[in-house]
């Protein structure tokens, strides 16, 4: 697997060379955008307001600000690159603290954390142990890629992971009004009926991109010349009455609960096979 990054951590006088490797593949399905009439590639190029149609080489763009007064402030990426010390690019560790202390909000994205060498297995099996031992985490300060950010150096599943966290000045106020309503005793006993009646463990590998599964046998199908197949959804039905409503989910919960045991169904999806994007001869 390639890595993202290459970068080190240091706790204390400790220092340890790693590698940052994504935890997540992009299963999105490439399509490329088509000419509707001639069925041809639609290309871009990069051109500018004062360019006359001339396309613009990499080599000859920079980054600019916009100010105020219509003109730019522009910095080439050497310019950018000495605004970062090297102390800015090492993960070094501030401080540890409770994984329970920092909200979910915050979490952006994931990596795995692999020792570059086998020289360094050594200090970077002792981090991963003490942290899982004493239920910690590492925060520390650095700079991914162009952009600095917080990090998150925590265990799980004997795993060492490294996550990109939100500045505090990145995350946006709830826009939703705080609304006060009475909800009587009745209620809250549906309610919690329900839950009760749902709760379950959480296993990811239950849940399938069954979209994605879609498309791309609509692919194949569109392929080899066939129709493509409507999603045959549920009908659902709307209750406006709150009360009505939870009684009738109560009912539909039970009975979704003996028919699962009367057929003795897991509560699973089942696996979508890969399909052959090739055409049939």
């Amino acid at each position: 697997m390639a890595y993202s990054y290459k970068t080190s951590i240091a706790f204390g006088l400790v220092y340890i060379p790693i590698t940052l490797h994504s935890t997540i593949k992009d299963n999105n399905i490439g399509f490329n955008l088509i000419d509707k009439k001639t069925k041809s590639r639609v290309e871009y190029k990069k051109t500018c307001v004062d360019c006359d149609d001339r396309e613009v080489k990499n080599e000859d763009i920079v980054k600019g600000y916009h100010l105020d007064n219509g003109e730019y402030v522009i910095f080439d990426q050497e310019e950018l690159d000495k605004l970062k010390g090297k102390k800015d690019k090492s993960i070094i560790i501030e401080k540890f603290v409770d994984l329970k202390e920092i909200n979910p909000i915050y979490f952006d994205k994931t990596f795995y954390v692999v020792p570059e060498n086998k020289a360094t297995e050594k200090a970077y099996y002792l981090l991963k142990y003490v942290l899982e031992k004493e239920n910690k985490v590492g925060i520390a300060k650095t700079i991914l890629g162009s952009s600095e950010c917080v990090v998150a150096l925590w265990v799980r599943n004997d795993d060492l992971l490294l996550s990109r966290l939100f500045f505090d000045e990145e995350v946006q106020a709830n826009p939703a009004i705080a609304v006060k309503v009475e909800i009587n005793k009745k209620e809250v006993d549906l309610a919690e009926t329900i839950v009760k009646s749902m709760t379950d463990s959480f296993h990811a590998e239950d849940y399938k991109d069954e979209y994605t599964m879609r498309i791309r046998q609509a692919i194949l199908d569109k392929a080899n010349g066939n129709k493509l197949k409507k999603v045959k959804e549920e009908k659902t039905v709307k209750i406006t009455d709150l009360m009505e409503a939870l009684k009738e989910s109560v009912t539909l919960v039970k009975e979704k609960k003996e028919n699962k045991k009367k057929k003795g169904e897991k509560n699973t999806t089942k696996k979508g096979e890969l399909i052959n994007l090739k055409k049939k001869a």
